[in-house]
């Protein structure tokens, strides 16, 4: 928790006023008990009416003074706890941000969304309650065995013995939570990531009859979070009942001790209930106490488990230098391996090639085989664990990673659209692009009737993750998107797998036309997608079997070859 506390440093204004005005009110609190003795025994045991009515209107002040304290407090509270949250959140999901690809992977998904949602919203209601409590508990349990004291000592030796019982159990069960609470968060991580998996692949799972299975891993997941958390549940619910036997055990021996007293005339009645009070004030207090610590246990938790993704190392370190392109070949790799992290073997091995600019260079392979991890390494998703990814002549990792990918355009496998319009996901390419320029990119990416023929045009809205539009239509968007920022590189990778084979030939003959000096890599699974390419790579196991033209692979690489054959009749070769 000490290492998010500068988040709260903006508001240490309101973290001073909040518990400075709930000290205010704990303070009027304890002279409720000692107003009401006067009542008692020089009001009530006299018949003085109007020292009834003084005393009374005494009260009535301290009630409005205290709550115009404690909603003061509140608000102080409130704005220090909502504004932490915020400043917090924006730091983790700004880190997130800058996280290496390798990084992510090794996170998880499920991970960082409950970083930045279950977690940081526990942490904003510990703060919140600890602003709000954490002074004025032990304040009022202190100060009403103090004010027991003024009243008689005789008979506050009960509290002196029972609120170190109570501080007892209530720290005994912070230490045994604290630890549990942090397992329970990280169940919670495993019912999250089963829980996206299963809303990520619905088609899939119904398509394969899994749902029981699913459904059974899904309950396996949650019943392991129920166990932990009833386990941590019924050890942090004990601590009520045991506070209140403690107290009432207290109680009890305070009457039985006041009673007698009382008879004997040492005591007077106003002052065994200005003592029953007190006792009834510590006792509601330690209950608030307790409740507090619970849920600073939780945020302590979850306080840990934000510092620990916070104080992760980007993973890549960006250089300083502008790409300015002008060295030939403007895309070259050198003798570059690739190895993900924690994999048994590497993704490439040895690659070496050449892209010069206005060339296209395709890249085919068995699945698996490395193309998406080539192409990843031009715009420095990923660092090459061996040799080296020059651009414009200089080592990708010189340049500042920003400013490289301005002057790239990718397009993903997995064509990802965003809520709004398609005027506001074309312009990712380019925010200065006027309408020609969308146009243009659209009608180049095959996608311009599609989006003519809807209503608002480029103005036409798109639901989260595209799921207004087909699959084809999705790519298309995607492509135009890259193709709107005029890029100097231009990397598909695979994203033509949903057109069909006319739409597709005609997006090829458009990119010859309109790419002009870019350098165009063209991942895909499809022979006819890189016939017109001036080189392409063929990989296998990471590994490149053949470049050349699809000419000279048709009779030097014989998987090359046995690609073709598979996708295209005999009859026609």
């Amino acid at each position: 928790m000490k290492r998010l506390l500068k988040f709260l440093s903006p508001y240490t204004k309101e973290c001073v006023l909040g518990p400075l005005f709930k000290l205010l009110e704990a303070t009027f609190e304890l002279f409720v008990p000692l107003v009401i003795a006067s009542i008692i025994d020089r009001g009530i045991a006299s018949g003085d009416t109007a020292h009834i009515w003084k005393m009374g209107a005494l009260l009535v002040g301290l009630a409005l003074v205290g709550l115009v304290s404690a909603i003061t407090a509140q608000f102080f509270a409130a704005k220090a706890a909502t504004g932490f949250a915020a400043s917090l959140k924006t730091a983790v999901f700004s880190h997130l941000q800058s996280l290496s690809f390798s990084v992510r992977d090794r996170l998880g998904t499920s991970t960082m969304i409950t970083r930045l949602t279950s977690d940081a919203d526990q942490v904003q209601s510990g703060v919140n309650l600890t602003l709000r409590l954490f002074l004025r508990s032990p304040f009022i349990v202190f100060g009403a065995m103090l004010m027991a004291f003024l009243v008689d000592a005789k008979a506050a030796w009960i509290f002196a013995v029972a609120i170190p019982l109570l501080a007892a159990v209530v720290f005994g069960v912070i230490l045994w939570t604290i630890p549990l609470y942090k397992k329970t968060q990280t169940n919670l991580d495993g019912v999250t990531g089963t829980l996206r998996e299963n809303l990520n692949g619905v088609r899939v799972i119904r398509a394969f009859r899994k749902e029981a299975d699913e459904e059974t891993r899904f309950v396996a997941a949650n019943a392991e979070l129920t166990k932990r958390s009833e386990f941590v549940g019924r050890i942090s619910a004990a601590m009520n009942p045991v506070t209140y036997l403690i107290l009432n055990a207290a109680l009890i021996v305070l009457l039985q001790t006041g009673a007698i007293r009382v008879n004997a005339g040492s005591l007077t009645q106003g002052e065994l209930v200005a003592l029953v009070n007190y006792l009834s004030q510590i006792l509601v207090e330690l209950i608030k106490l307790a409740n507090l610590i619970i849920s600073m246990t939780k945020a302590a938790a979850c306080a840990d488990r934000i510092a620990s993704v916070l104080e992760i190392e980007p993973g890549m370190e960006s250089g300083a230098l502008t790409p300015e392109h002008t060295a030939e070949p403007l895309v070259s790799f050198e003798h570059v391996s690739m190895t993900y992290a924690d994999a048994g073997g590497e993704a490439l091995t040895d690659i070496s090639l050449d892209a010069k600019r206005g060339e296209t260079i395709g890249v085919i392979g068995p699945t698996g085989c490395g193309k998406s991890t080539l192409v990843q390494l031009i715009p420095r998703f990923y660092d090459a664990t061996k040799g080296c990814v020059r651009v414009g002549g200089v080592d990708v990792k010189e340049y500042d990673s920003q400013k490289l990918r301005r002057r790239i355009g990718v397009v993903p496998q997995k064509a990802q659209l965003f809520a709004g319009t398609i005027r506001s996901n074309l312009l990712w390419g380019n925010p200065d692009a006027d309408d020609d320029a969308l146009w243009e990119a659209l009608r180049t990416a095959q996608a311009a009737e599609f989006v003519a023929s809807r209503e608002g045009g480029l103005d036409a809205p798109v639901e989260q993750n595209g799921r207004n539009f087909s699959g084809g239509q999705r790519q298309r968007l995607t492509i135009a998107r890259a193709l709107v920022r005029k890029p100097d590189i231009l990397i598909l990778d695979d994203s033509a797998s949903a057109l069909d084979l006319a739409t597709d030939a005609a997006l090829q003959k458009a990119l010859r036309e309109t790419a002009g000096e870019a350098a165009v890599f063209i991942v895909s699974q499809r022979a006819a997608s890189l016939l017109h390419a001036d080189r392409i790579i063929v990989l296998e196991d990471g590994q490149a079997v053949g470049v050349g033209t699809h000419e000279e692979l048709l009779k030097s690489c014989a998987l090359y070859r046995e690609i073709y054959d598979s996708q295209f009749p005999k009859e026609a070769v």
